[in-house]
């Protein structure tokens, strides 16, 4: 006469004692799902760690001088620059420099809605990055001008810099800071295109005065 044995009583999380096959399928099955589970886990603090310290660049388009840049949701075309020495803002300021002023002559235009372009960076064949000068109200400049769907719109910016920061510059334009931080906003970045004989022309030749007052 075969003696029956009775079954131990299941464990909490539905794992039987002994050491029966079921049982170490069971555990296999449950170690794989765990394993998955840190895996997983790796994979979104990897994500996690993306996010915080990389998703925060900007997605660059780049052109040249006199192309249209489109950046998706805005495009820039750069159409010219010049060199001063001083900037009159009114018919009773005019502000001077020992470095150079930069005038950009840009136009824009969105896509789908109304934007403003925030004021733009000077990027230099080095790496230095001028912002734009403070020292003529954004007001004058093109940022204050709403870019519409499809209608090009014309400004200026200025930038105050020394000669030695022309050759191989860069201007980069996008979107004004907001208060939430946008994963991948699109910027454009345009090439002046000079090289080391052109800046120093530009730099040896600025005007005495560049005038924004209207007449």
């Amino acid at each position: 006469m075969t003696a029956v044995q009775p079954r131990p009583a299941a464990r909490p999380g539905g794992r039987r004692g002994g050491g029966s096959g079921s049982g170490r399928g069971g555990s296999r099955a449950l170690n794989a799902l765990l394993g998955l589970l840190l895996a997983a886990g790796a994979v979104g603090l990897q994500t996690f760690a993306l996010t915080e310290n990389d998703t925060g660049a900007p997605l660059t388009y780049t052109g040249a001088k006199g192309q249209d840049v489109d950046a998706r949701r805005f495009h820039v075309r750069l159409d010219s620059f010049t060199a001063a020495k001083a900037i009159r803002t009114s018919s009773v300021r005019t502000v001077e420099t020992d470095n150079v002023f930069l005038v950009v002559n840009a136009s824009a235009k969105s896509v789908l809605k109304p934007y403003h372009l925030g004021q733009p960076t000077l990027l230099t064949e080095d790496g230095h990055r001028f912002a734009a000068t403070d020292r003529v109200e954004s007001t004058a400049t093109l940022a204050a001008t709403w870019m519409q769907p499809d209608i090009w719109v014309s400004g200026r910016f200025f930038f105050e810099v020394p000669a030695s920061a022309l050759p191989g510059a860069k201007v980069v334009f996008g979107l004004p800071p907001s208060a939430l931080v946008e994963p991948y906003q699109p910027e454009v970045e345009i090439d002046l295109g000079l090289d080391d004989k052109a800046a120093r022309d530009l730099a040896a030749k600025p005007q005495d005065v560049y005038s924004i007052v209207k007449k």
